[in-house]
């Protein structure tokens, strides 16, 4: 991704693995008392969608990326919070947090977020997580309804100082993430592409992926030992060839002398 979409923020150095970026203030709970999902194919998909972008940005230690973190806007207005299905931060260094609390975070709110719908989600919530997003800073919002029989996608994008609906959300290629939504009928589902046109995929996938090159691997490491084995069996053929070839030629010289010893020779 171009620099020129990064926020000016200042550099913080990585966060050790095993420490965490924030320290645990009660004031501010790292839960809010809901599961992270309300069942299997919500939990599915944002674990795809967060593993997708961790995948994204694994290089880069100024970027970070959580999946239902609560993010706290406000300083001392704990009860202003929301917790996104996935979200990421730009010029912000990787590591644990306890929550996302802007004040905290050099001012920089969560620049990309996602929501997964599920049964429970209500049109009333969801209207005021938008106007949440909207009201504190986030420059782009995906929501997505994978058990939608129309297979239900939006996206807003900042625009004029709000968020705006997409037209057209189906092609759309993310301003700060550089990934392309592809949304077809639901039985095929919305498809997200990183920059280089692999899609997000999901752990099962992932394996089954891995497994399929490991056994190719080994597949390709047998022919190569194979084809070694024969050649090196072929090379030692002919040595041994030219060795037989040798010795006749060596043993009808001595028997041809001996001839010659004995007169017996036709010359």
């Amino acid at each position: 991704m171009s620099t020129a979409h990064r926020p000016v923020a200042p550099h913080v150095p990585m966060i050790p693995p095993g420490t965490f970026f924030d320290e645990y203030d009660p004031t501010y709970p790292d839960s809010d008392g809901m599961p992270m999902a309300d069942n299997t194919t919500q939990e599915r998909w944002i674990a795809t969608i967060k593993g997708g972008l961790d995948a994204l940005f694994k290089d880069d230690p100024d970027v970070f990326v959580a999946a239902d973190l609560l993010w706290y806007p406000v300083h001392k207005e704990p009860t202003i919070r929301c917790a996104p299905d996935a979200l990421v931060a730009f010029g912000r260094p990787k590591g644990d947090r306890h929550s996302y609390k802007t004040w905290v975070e050099g001012g920089v709110a969560p620049h990309v977020v996602f929501e997964v719908l599920s049964p429970g989600n209500t049109p009333r919530e969801m209207r005021r997580k938008l106007l949440f997003y909207n009201r504190y800073g986030v420059e782009e919002y995906y929501l997505y309804d994978p058990m939608s029989p129309s297979g239900l996608f939006r996206g807003w994008v900042r625009d004029r100082g709000r968020l705006r609906r997409l037209a057209k959300p189906d092609g759309w290629t993310s301003p700060r993430l550089g990934i392309t939504f592809e949304n077809k009928p639901v039985k095929e589902g919305l498809t997200i592409r990183a920059p280089d046109g692999r899609p997000f995929e999901n752990y099962v996938a992932l394996f089954s992926d891995r497994e399929a090159q490991r056994r190719r691997a080994d597949r390709e490491r047998r022919r190569a030992t194979l084809a070694v084995r024969e050649r090196l069996q072929a090379e030692r053929d002919k040595a041994q060839a030219e060795r037989d070839k040798a010795q006749a030629v060596e043993r009808a010289e001595r028997l041809a002398a001996r001839l010659r010893e004995l007169g017996l020779d036709e010359e």
